[in-house]
């Protein structure tokens, strides 16, 4: 049935049948498969919200907020920027799609502590997107390796969200991290900083005149 269902909807995105209102249940219940399935299609989530665009009257407030919520989850990318743009003002001051709006914000600017006291307060909101958690985590993870050499455990584990030692130890294993007691060695970040050689190209013509005053 599902991959029945992925095989209707890229036909959809294929032709102008994109911008037909009356495939949007369809669309709609292809985005709510991709909550439960933990599933990610962001062409046809913008189509979605295109065609709430166009039609206003066919706003649907809960596909809404779990398209937004499913584009937080591909963070570093620019996912939730592109679903933004496509918003009506209107919608933008529905008080949910604004909660989620903060929750974004606080995400870019990695205020991680903040990001999951939220997330805490509206469980039944994340709770809807399947591995929800996990996927910030990934992104909480992406950001520590590029910034720390090494860090505190118990640090650390607030940062994914006051995780418990059993599953730190998975994310640490998991992106090949060590656990040296009170401190998580991370990496030497002078690995990631490669040098290069530069290569000055200088015409003739140029050094003519200084060739002349010599």
């Amino acid at each position: 049935m599902a991959e029945t269902m992925r095989q209707t909807v890229a036909t959809i995105l294929k032709s102008i049948e994109r911008y037909n209102p009356a495939n949007l249940q369809t669309l709609e219940r292809y985005v709510e498969m991709q909550s439960r399935e933990n599933t990610y299609d962001l062409e046809a989530n913008l189509a979605v919200l295109k065609l709430y665009q166009f039609n206003p009257e066919k706003f649907n407030p809960d596909i809404t907020c779990q398209i937004l919520l499913k584009a937080l989850t591909n963070f570093p990318h620019t996912d939730f920027t592109l679903c933004k743009c496509l918003l009506l003002e209107s919608v933008v001051e529905n008080e949910t799609i604004s909660q989620i709006k903060y929750l974004a914000d606080i995400l870019e600017q990695c205020d991680f502590a903040q990001f999951w006291n939220r997330v805490h307060q509206m469980p039944e909101l994340c709770n809807r997107i399947s591995s929800f958690h996990d996927s910030i985590r990934k992104f909480v993870c992406h950001v520590v390796g590029i910034t720390f050499q090494t860090i505190e455990k118990n640090n650390l584990a607030n940062l994914l969200g006051g995780i418990d030692d059993v599953t730190l130890k998975h994310w640490v294993k998991k992106y090949g991290w060590k656990d040296e007691g009170n401190l998580i060695y991370i990496a030497t970040q002078d690995e990631n900083i490669k040098t290069k050689n530069i290569t000055e190209k200088i015409e003739f013509e140029h050094l003519a005149p200084l060739m002349a005053i010599l």
